[in-house]
């Protein structure tokens, strides 16, 4: 057979791949995230408080404190709980957890000079005021997530006595790794001129993200879907992957802007120069069992800024495992759906049996 004739079989045979993968996304499209009951307990501002109700059939409620999950100001949370295979937030309700979780919400231009103290001390703070009210007890397990992560500890310091252990997951302490690609692009941005600007739309920070790996991200992966012939599930599975990535909240101007000078800039954990309202943050005073996981290929925050947080923080129980994979990854692959819930969930009834 010539190579024109070859090439004459191959082209009708990608474009029918084409056209059945273009079929299967239209009728994906109104597929839906969230697989999970849940109630609104509490709110403050544009922050909501839910409290994830048990599964039918799922064990008894286990004897340990609530977990608290405290995600990113950048994304919305339902990536935890994006659908029944691929949910943080079900393996840890399967395990029997009390399980609550802050969604930050949509801030508006009435929230554009909130500052990060208020969502630490005000938002997180108040959420976790709820949840130990509702659960009778003197501290809670606090799960933070990435940016969630950076908040999370900074509650920690400032309030050690209400938090019993800490989980940190894709969490930056060392902002100025050689590897840390988006520190190197913000360290020259005018942040008293974001500030000023008004909030920032999540657009935005979307094309700031996608730009690390631009054609891995933004080109590579639609070349795989459309040509791989995916079956209807693994369509819907990709739908809802593009939903969450570009369903990203316009972000408050001053927090913002705080959180590039005082952390990508400045680098203030790692200083110790870190200030909130007038209080200094010190991760010293973090002495609780601490676990934290992060992705070995992450292009966000990379591996050693993860790493870091076991140098600077008072802890003895100190946990830290690096997962052979991505920083979405560490959401929605393989290992988020059986190696990283079970490290959890072992690591936290471990420290229950021993009394931790």
């Amino acid at each position: 057979m010539s190579d024109a004739a070859a090439a004459a079989g191959i082209f009708p045979e990608l474009a029918l791949r084409i056209n059945e993968t273009l079929a299967r996304l239209a009728q994906a499209r109104g597929v839906e995230v969230g697989c999970s009951h849940k109630r609104a307990v509490f709110s403050r501002g544009k922050t909501t408080l839910y409290e994830y109700l048990p599964l039918a059939g799922a064990p008894q409620r286990a004897s340990g404190p609530p977990v608290l999950i405290c995600f990113a100001l950048v994304n919305r949370p339902y990536v935890l709980d994006l659908q029944p295979d691929r949910s943080l937030v079900r393996r840890l309700l399967e395990a029997g957890l009390n399980v609550y979780l802050i969604d930050w919400g949509t801030p508006d231009d009435g929230e554009r000079r909130t500052e990060l103290h208020e969502y630490v001390e005000e938002h997180l703070g108040g959420c976790v005021a709820q949840v130990l009210e509702r659960s009778g007890r003197a501290a809670l397990d606090l799960l933070g997530v990435c940016q969630g992560g950076v908040l999370s500890l900074c509650y920690t310091a400032l309030h050690p006595e209400r938090i019993a252990r800490l989980i940190t997951l894709t969490t930056p302490v060392d902002f100025h790794t050689p590897d840390n690609l988006l520190g190197r692009w913000v360290r020259g941005l005018d942040t008293q001129l974001l500030a000023e600007c008004g909030n920032v739309p999540g657009e935005v920070l979307n094309g700031l993200f996608l730009s690390l790996s631009p054609l891995r991200l933004a080109q590579e992966k639609y070349v795989r879907l459309l040509t791989s012939r995916p079956d209807q599930r693994a369509v819907e599975d990709f739908v809802r992957m593009e939903r969450w990535i570009f369903d990203s909240p316009p972000q408050a101007a001053v927090a913002l802007a705080q959180f590039v000078r005082w952390f990508y800039q400045e680098n203030a954990f790692v200083t110790g120069t870190l200030r909130l309202n007038g209080r200094p943050v010190e991760l010293a005073r973090v002495r609780q069992p601490l676990l934290n996981l992060y992705a070995r290929d992450d292009h966000i925050v990379p591996p050693a800024a993860c790493a870091a947080l076991e140098r600077h923080v008072g802890s003895r129980d100190y946990t830290g495992w690096e997962v052979a994979t991505g920083h979405i990854g560490m959401y929605v692959s393989r290992a988020a759906r059986t190696e990283i819930p079970q490290r959890i969930v072992g690591w936290l009834r471990a420290r229950t049996s021993a009394g931790a």
